[in-house]
C-alpha cells in the first residue's frame, strides 16, 4: 500500500516537474510584470498624493498673502506653483485667487495674466470655464469686445452653458447688436430653472431691451401650434 502511495507521490511530483517546466518561466514573468505594475502604481499614487499635499502648501500661501494684501508674495507662490505643480486643482485656483486681488488692487493687466494661464492651462474644465469668464468681464472692462466675446463663445461644460449665454448677451449689447443680445439673453432664461435668482437678473435685462420672457414662450407656443 505504502509503495502504491509512493508510486502516485512520484508521479504526481514528476507531473508537477513537467508543469513547471513548461510554463515557470512565463508564470515568473507574469509575476515579476504584475508585482512591477503594482509598485508603479502604488508610487504613482504616492507621488500624486504628495504633490497634492505640496500644492496645498503653496496655495495657503497664495490664499494668506492674498487676505493680507501682499500681491509680491501672492504672484511668487502661484509662480512656484505653476513651475513645481501645475497639473493640480491647487494651482487653478491659487490663479484665480491671485486675479481677483489684482483685480481688486487696480491690476488688470495682471489678472489677466493670471487668468489666461488659467484658462489655457488647467486640467479642470470647471476652473478653465470659470477662469475664461472672469477673464471676458476683464476684456469687457478693457473694451474689448470682440476678444471678450471669443472666449465666452469657445466650448464649455454644460452647467456653464447658461451663464455663457447671459454673458454674450452682454457683450452683444455694448456692441450695439440687440438682436442677437436678444437670442442670447433667450437662450440664458430659458436655461436657467424657475426660481433661480440668476434667470430673474436675465429677465430685468430682456425687460430693458422691450422683450418679455412670458411674450417669447407665448410666441414659440403658437409657432408650434400653428405647424400641427
Amino acid at each position: 500500500m505504502a509503495k502504491h502511495l509512493d508510486l502516485e507521490e512520484q508521479e504526481q511530483l514528476d507531473q508537477l516537474k513537467h508543469f513547471w517546466n513548461t510554463w515557470g518561466t512565463l508564470i515568473s514573468s507574469v509575476l515579476i510584470l504584475v508585482a512591477g505594475a503594482l509598485a508603479a502604481w502604488n508610487g504613482y499614487q504616492y507621488w500624486q498624493n504628495r504633490q497634492a499635499v505640496q500644492a496645498a502648501a503653496l496655495f495657503d500661501a497664495v490664499d494668506a498673502a492674498a487676505r493680507s494684501g501682499d500681491s509680491a508674495r501672492m504672484e511668487q507662490a502661484f509662480a512656484d506653483l505653476k513651475g513645481k505643480y501645475s497639473g493640480t486643482t491647487q494651482t487653478a485656483q491659487a490663479g484665480l485667487t491671485l486675479a481677483k486681488s489684482l483685480l481688486d488692487n487696480g491690476n488688470p493687466d495682471g489678472a489677466k495674466e493670471a487668468l489666461s494661464w488659467v484658462a489655457e492651462k488647467s486640467s479642470d474644465d470647471g476652473l478653465k470655464a470659470l477662469a475664461k469668464l472672469r477673464l471676458a468681464s476683464v476684456l469687457m472692462d478693457q473694451k474689448n469686445y470682440d476678444e471678450a466675446l471669443k472666449l465666452v463663445s469657445s466650448a464649455a461644460p454644460s452647467e456653464f452653458e447658461a451663464v455663457y449665454a447671459d454673458r454674450k448677451g452682454d457683450i452683444l449689447v455694448l456692441q450695439d447688436k440687440r438682436t442677437e443680445a436678444i437670442a442670447e439673453y433667450t437662450i440664458a432664461y430659458k436655461s436657467f430653472e424657475e426660481g433661480v435668482e440668476y434667470r430673474r437678473l436675465v429677465e430685468i435685462k430682456l425687460n430693458a431691451l422691450g422683450v418679455s420672457p412670458v411674450s417669447l414662450a407665448v410666441t414659440a407656443a403658437d409657432a408650434v401650434g400653428g405647424t400641427k
